[in-house]
């Protein structure tokens, strides 16, 4: 059952969280690895790619003989499950990668137990007319082959498996190495669920150790008829590469344009609570601002009244030798700046230290006046770290953001009363997702209208993907008959 929650709501869920866990990762976390969850032996976690597959063809065979209500009975313990254990895959989650906010990952997983849809995204198409009757129906691929990022581990593999069961599809996955554990949890529970349900005991698979070699695997076996992606350009690129049917959710980096008609203040505080929340992890979260001149300095004071902190041109300058590091290609020998795995999803206060610049929890987010030639406004950061970038007309404006944009169309924010700005800017920029006077978050789902997907697949076109993402079309004809008038 679809869940549509207000901002009240969203605030009330994280204050109850906070109050639950005090929004810190516990002190003594649990015993895990990639195999088990104090002591309990994880289900569908195997050593060799190729018996994780078989074991996934294996379910998907079963989940052929089920009705589709019976497979809506899956759907509804994984949603169960997922709520009763959000705060274990949280705190898991934190403590394996390092990164982003216990509060916020379990508002995230009761998101995606809450709002992901099931088999009620599949809907048939009927087609009559003089020469009779034309069905189409959406139908499973068969075994599909899923990588999963470390930023929203159990969050993408427990919304993924939902459609493609959903779909009739068994699943086998090839985690990202940092976040194993975190995510061979979820295919446990996937597993644990769908089997309480009447389903088969493994419907949903992965490896012990993913690595290059396991994902090579997993792109040539002939049981894998669909390959879906969601991660960096790199192994989308791979994908795409295989030969197969692929959906590929890759890289964004999303700008907010603030124009002289926007409600400021609101603006202020939707921005720092879109950019910092889960620490700015979402690849739909706002990553660089460009405000209106006339607006900015309300803007800015907006932000610091709402947990921002701004730093000088001085120690932007400092924190970003810190946060991007020199990587060198080993084959091209090309030096570039990429982003530091120890300062991705951090809190704010984390990266201030290492600057030598000390404050509490209130401080959420780091903001600062930067141009837009500089790296913070360029490189997708991932961390709460927010560049302002100040213009003078919406011209000015819509070019810079969709520059900085960088062709990903993945997603993008505006807040302004102006209809004409609004469009101009959405037709200019062709994202994926086009967030109007909300948070970034509310483009999944949380807070505004419409389905969750932690897979966004800009590059293959899919989108918003749900169940009917994971199908192909069959059409079945009969000729002549079955046409009633």
């Amino acid at each position: 059952m679809a869940i549509n929650w207000t901002d009240a709501q969203i605030e009330e869920i994280v204050k109850k969280v906070v109050a639950e866990i005090g929004g810190e990762p516990k002190k003594e976390a649990p015993a895990y690895n990639s195999e088990s969850y104090n002591g309990r032996k994880f289900i569908g976690i195997f050593e060799d790619m190729n018996d994780a597959i078989e074991a996934a063809n294996a379910g998907y065979k079963a989940i052929r003989s089920m009705r589709v209500e019976e497979r809506e009975k899956l759907i509804e313990k994984i949603r169960e499950m997922t709520r009763a254990e959000a705060e274990i895959m949280a705190t898991i989650g934190v403590a394996e990668t390092k990164m982003g906010r216990v509060d916020h990952k379990i508002a995230k997983h009761r998101l995606v137990a809450d709002k992901t849809p099931g088999t009620e995204d599949l809907i048939s198409q009927v087609k009559t007319g003089d020469c009779g009757l034309t069905l189409t129906e959406m139908a499973p691929f068969g075994v599909v082959g899923s990588i999963t990022p470390s930023t929203n581990p159990s969050e993408t593999v427990i919304c993924n498996s939902m459609g493609m069961i959903a779909a009739g599809n068994g699943i086998v996955f090839n985690p990202h190495p940092n976040a194993i554990a975190t995510s061979n949890y979820a295919v446990d529970l996937i597993n644990r669920a769908c089997f309480a349900a009447g389903g088969p005991k493994i419907l949903v698979a992965s490896v012990k150790k993913p690595t290059l070699d396991t994902a090579n695997i997993m792109y040539k076996s002939p049981l894998i008829r669909l390959l879906v992606c969601t991660g960096g350009p790199g192994v989308v690129r791979a994908v795409l590469a295989s030969g197969k049917k692929a959906i590929g959710a890759g890289a964004g980096n999303p700008p907010v344009i603030v124009d002289d008609t926007a409600d400021i203040q609101k603006a202020a505080k939707d921005i720092i609570d879109g950019c910092t929340f889960d620490n700015n992890l979402p690849c739909i979260a706002e990553k660089e601002v460009f405000a209106f001149d006339n607006i900015a300095d309300e803007l800015i004071a907006g932000m610091l009244k709402n947990g921002a902190y701004m730093i000088n041109a001085a120690q932007a300058e400092e924190l970003s030798k810190i946060v991007l590091v020199d990587t060198k290609n080993p084959k091209t020998g090309i030096v570039k700046k990429t982003v530091s795995r120890d300062c991705v999803g951090r809190d704010a206060k984390v990266l201030l230290a290492k600057i030598g610049v000390h404050v509490g929890d209130e401080v959420r987010c780091i903001i600062c006046e930067t141009n837009f030639e500089h790296l913070f406004v360029q490189e997708e950061l991932m961390m709460p770290i927010l560049p302002i970038v100040r213009v003078k007309n919406i011209d000015e404006a819509i070019e810079k953001a969709v520059a900085a944009e960088h062709g990903n169309r993945h997603t993008a924010h505006m807040h302004s009363k102006n209809i004409d700005h609004l469009t101009r800017f959405a037709r200019a920029v062709e994202t994926t997702i086009f967030v109007k006077n909300a948070p970034s978050y509310a483009g999944i789902g949380f807070g505004g209208e419409g389905h969750t997907t932690f897979t966004i697949a800009g590059p293959t076109g899919e989108g918003i993907t749900s169940a009917k993402s994971f199908t192909r079309l069959r059409r079945c004809v009969m000729a002549d008959n079955f046409r009633i008038i």
